[in-house]
């Protein structure tokens, strides 16, 4: 176990890797994950940031968003609510149907998940073209939350998410790559 004895930050950008998954440059976070001192840093430095805007609940999208997502909610000690593709989650859901880099696909939440007024922080491990990230947002506030920041591991500004979900919501990002070159 790598332990960090003189509490120096660890620049997590060092630890990514990527690779060519499908024929597209995939960033793997499993670096950071598998490094305790790191994992534990990403998730105190999205902690530190959100910390203080009245979050009720995180809301996290599958599968590596969950990684991020369940820790933080528990560091800050708030609840977890899934978002899920479609025909995963038990009980009554609503979904929506929204356009991916190369496909269209379905997310779903229960319909309970989240109370009208409630504060959610979104969280996910990255942000690329901004697509999945727009369609959380729209089923939390179609179920009335209130959104107050969005986390992110990673943001790839190449591509420019940012333009989709706008400028009014509170974003981090830990890592920010210009290229897809480290």
């Amino acid at each position: 176990m790598s332990v960090n004895k003189t509490d120096q930050k660890i620049d997590l950008k060092t630890r990514l890797r990527s690779t060519d998954f499908k024929g597209v440059c995939f960033w793997d976070i499993a670096p950071i994950l598998k490094d305790p001192v790191c994992f534990k840093q990403a998730i105190q430095q999205l902690a530190e940031h959100f910390k203080n805007k009245g979050i009720d609940v995180i809301g996290s999208n599958e599968a590596r968003g969950f990684i991020i997502g369940a820790p933080l909610a528990y560091e800050l000690g708030v609840g977890f609510v899934p978002i899920r593709k479609k025909g995963k989650l038990p009980f009554t859901c609503i979904d929506l149907t929204y356009e991916k880099e190369y496909e269209t696909d379905v997310i779903q939440i229960q319909e309970d998940a989240i109370s009208k007024g409630q504060n959610v922080l979104l969280i996910d491990d990255l942000l690329a073209t901004g697509g999945t990230i727009k369609a959380n947002i729209d089923l939390i506030e179609k179920l009335g939350g209130n959104i107050v920041g969005l986390g992110f591991l990673i943001e790839l500004e190449y591509l420019n998410g940012r333009k989709i979900i706008g400028d009014k919501y509170d974003i981090l990002s830990l890592i920010k790559l210009k290229t897809t070159e480290l």
